[in-house]
């Protein structure tokens, strides 16, 4: 097993206690993937430097602990270029220096099972090692001289890392070719399931919340749950059945992080989409982490980024079992409206969800007054099948009804609308 230390930084507003508890969690990432944390380093930062990110002084304290502690890899917990990433490497002579990017894809190229989460960590990982291809290469010659004129050739290195580049290029292009084939089934299938009528509802929220356990409660489903950082990448969609008799659809969704790699965003754009355009998003916080304020913002910045603001959203706080601290909790449900209190490992509090979710519902529907006549009788078990009828009366040729339906009928009912 490989082992390394954790370098974060802090500077400004943020104290070093913040930056120790975003090391916890970039140790959490590195047990995900098997890498055993041998120290964690907190460095106070007045300025970064361009070539190395940190001092000469923090260079050369955490060069001899990368030593006396027999470690293989140091592990930044902010973005590093491939210049500073080159740079270390060379001052710490054999050791490899990654950043929190880097890892985050490794565990994601680990983790993912499905086709379609392998060509989008795939896609990822290209975009990433682009600039990096030259680090791949420090071993060969960059130039030699020869030729009559006695100018300058291009090395070994050079000349691969032009190849590299080509074939990189490609493989993106391919990639990006698979993903866009994606999009289109997912759109397909996304607006079968708007014909259908049924209200979909998201499960989203900061990776390990407990999304897949709620998912696995509510459903029955066969997904993965384990108690590690992005145990399951993929996207599991089943039906449930609300109290009251709705048919809903429940949409787990990959979980997000601080600091998530914008190329993870992007790549991973076709699922995250699934969140964008169901009907209402059920926000998990694990209300059991000390970090629960910080990661339940990173969620809504990521939704914000993707462009889900205004999104109809309930609050759900999840593992109360494992947080003693009312107090604690209070606070965090008084910052967001529409919030619950569960608890997906022992089914508590779902009496109180399905009622929150039930009541959205009733939000995003309308209730309208139809007469319709006999002979279209397809439109009124299509209405029926879809909504709710509250009241239905025929009267000689018509078909007199009172109805609650979704806004995907409205335009459909609109010539049969009458006043109550």
């Amino acid at each position: 097993m490989k082992r390394a230390i954790l370098i974060g930084t802090y500077s400004g507003d943020q104290t070093k206690e913040e930056c120790e508890e975003q090391l916890n969690e970039l140790q959490g990432l590195a047990d995900t993937y098997g890498v055993e944390v041998a120290l964690k380093v907190s460095c106070s930062i007045k300025k970064f430097h361009a070539g190395t990110f940190i001092g000469k002084g923090k260079i050369e304290e955490i060069g001899q602990q990368l030593q006396e502690l027999d470690c293989d890899v140091a592990i930044f917990d902010d973005e590093i270029s491939p210049q500073q990433q080159r740079n270390l490497e060379k001052i710490w002579a054999t050791k490899a220096v990654i950043d929190r990017t880097e890892l985050i894809l490794a565990v994601f190229a680990q983790r993912a099972e499905t086709k379609e989460a392998k060509i989008q960590i795939e896609l990822a990982s290209c975009r990433y090692q682009m600039p990096r291809l030259k680090r791949l290469w420090t071993h060969l010659s960059r130039q030699r001289t020869g030729g009559a004129g006695g100018g300058f050739l291009k090395g070994e290195g050079e000349k691969q890392i032009e190849i590299d580049r080509r074939i990189v290029r490609r493989q993106i292009d391919h990639l990006q070719s698979q993903i866009d084939e994606i999009v289109k089934n997912r759109q397909t299938q996304r607006r079968a399931r708007e014909r259908r009528g049924i209200p979909t509802f998201a499960i989203i929220g900061y990776t390990n919340a407990g999304k897949s356990t709620l998912m696995k409660a509510l459903t029955d489903a066969d997904v993965f749950i384990e108690d590690k950082l992005f145990a399951t990448l993929d996207t599991t969609t089943r039906q449930f059945v609300l109290p009251n008799g709705q048919k809903i659809l429940l949409i787990d969704t990959v979980g997000f992080i601080r600091k998530i790699p914008h190329l993870l965003v992007a790549a991973f754009k076709s699922t995250l989409e699934e969140a964008l355009q169901a009907d209402i998003l059920l926000h998990l916080i694990d209300v059991s982490n000390k970090q629960a304020p910080a990661q339940a913002e990173a969620t809504l910045e990521v939704l914000k980024e993707l462009g889900a603001k205004g999104k109809p959203i309930i609050t759900v706080l999840n593992k109360i079992d494992r947080c003693p601290h009312r107090g604690y909790i209070d606070r965090i449900r008084f910052k967001y409206p529409k919030t619950v209190l569960i608890s997906a490992t022992k089914q508590e509090g779902f009496d109180a969800l399905t009622k929150a979710m039930i009541q959205e519902i009733h939000s995003l529907r309308k209730i309208l007054h139809l007469r319709v006549p006999q002979s279209h009788y397809a439109l009124v078990a299509e209405v029926m099948n879809e909504g709710r009828v509250l009241f239905c009366e025929y009267q000689e040729n018509d078909i007199v009804l009172e109805v609650e339906i979704p806004q995907s009928l409205e335009k459909k009912v609109a010539l049969y609308q009458t006043e109550p």
